[in-house]
């Protein structure tokens, strides 16, 4: 698609809710204990339920003229763990940036963006556990070379807990030549989760990779944490998205946490909208309900 980078910087850009939390409650439906939802594309049910939740997020934006972002299910799917799981050797990347693409010929009138997801190598919300920026980059350049074959429009990082992890990912990815985002997780003070600042990221980053990412995100938590790490320092300046957590918990209450925290959803999307960001979106706890009244928060905003 045209004009990437010029529409991810100038919003506004509606991204998903979660998929994730919707299916992992849903009968019938099964995750693979290596790849998780990466891994449902290769099953007919999973690939229709799949389809189904991606295509509702879809026609929220659609029915307000919004342009989409949408993602690839494929925050785990990296080739070490495919090959631990029971789909050894199978494109999972290409099928899920496919399955996206189809979606989008679907919709020829719309807007719709596609993003090839990538996770952290080690735990999102665990810092201790993330590789450094040689590991990390050659962990995850097989699955953004993959993500890249499948047509996707660019590629995005995000949960990622430590800056030398980011980095390497971020040399990863700057290596296909497509526009990407470095989504981190970050805490009010605007550090990640191994204590980095943002502009330290930012500075690292940008200038230690080859092509510089379009612009980063903060994901994986809530809004309110998002509008106090912007504000906390520089570097807030380079963050043009958030996908938002519907909870307040912070990363150690959410961590393996069972039950759903989902907030209520016109206070969230006003506190989301309120960062005036190019592209907002959902993650853990969110919904149609989220989606829908962010929609309509971003709708207002462009008239």
């Amino acid at each position: 698609m045209d004009g990437v980078e010029e529409l991810l910087r100038s919003g506004p850009v509606l991204s998903e809710g979660s998929v994730f939390e919707r299916l992992r409650r849903t009968d019938g439906v099964a995750f693979d204990a290596e790849v998780g939802i990466g891994a449902l594309v290769a099953d007919p049910v999973g690939r229709a339920a799949l389809a189904d939740v991606h295509r509702s997020y879809l026609g929220i934006g659609r029915e307000r003229g919004l342009p989409v972002l949408l993602q690839t299910d494929t925050w785990r799917a990296h080739p070490d763990r495919i090959a631990r799981s029971a789909h050894a050797g199978r494109d999972l990347n290409g099928l899920n940036a496919e399955l996206l693409a189809a979606l989008r010929r679907e919709a020829p009138d719309a807007a719709i963006l596609i993003g090839g997801l990538v996770g952290p190598l080690g735990d999102g919300y665990g810092a201790g556990t993330a590789p450094d920026a040689a590991t990390a980059e050659r962990g995850m350049r097989a699955q953004a070379e993959a993500l890249a074959a499948g047509g996707v429009d660019l590629l995005v990082a995000a949960t990622l807990p430590a800056a030398d992890e980011a980095l390497g990912i971020g040399r990863a990815l700057a290596a296909t030549g497509l526009p990407y985002v470095i989504g981190v997780v970050a805490r009010p003070d605007g550090t990640l989760l191994d204590g980095t600042r943002i502009d330290d990221l930012v500075a690292a980053i940008d200038h230690g990779t080859a092509q510089a990412p379009v612009g980063y995100a903060l994901t994986c938590v809530h809004p309110s944490v998002a509008a106090a790490a912007i504000a906390a320092g520089p570097g807030g300046e380079r963050v043009i998205a958030c996908f938002a957590n519907a909870s307040a918990l912070s990363p150690e209450e959410l961590d393996g946490r069972a039950e759903l925290d989902a907030g209520e959803p016109g206070p969230f999307a006003a506190q989301l909208d309120a960062l005036r960001l190019p592209v907002s979106g959902g993650c853990c706890g969110t919904d149609e309900r989220h989606l829908a009244a962010l929609a309509d928060r971003l709708t207002a905003r462009r008239a």
